[in-house]
């Protein structure tokens, strides 16, 4: 599995534990919904500075997005 996927899976995994829509998250982090849902779908790889973004509005720790084998939920695609 390469880094995408492994930064989509947590990514869908915390927004749900969350309970974030992929708008209240893109709002919370100052990106669009579409960039969202599109890292989640892995189909673009996201900066260390969206990383960021994205970690300080779930309230977790950006290796929480990286670190492999955070979950066995997958994203739905």
């Amino acid at each position: 599995m390469d880094l995408k996927e492994v930064v989509a899976r947590n990514l869908w995994r915390l927004r749900q534990e969350a309970q974030l829509t992929q708008e209240e998250l893109a709002d919370k982090a100052g990106i669009s919904s579409r960039y969202v849902g599109a890292i989640e779908r892995s189909k673009v790889s996201v900066s260390v500075t969206v990383l960021g973004q994205i970690a300080e509005a779930l309230a977790v720790d950006p290796c929480n997005l990286i670190r492999a084998n955070q979950g066995d939920a997958a994203p739905r695609r």
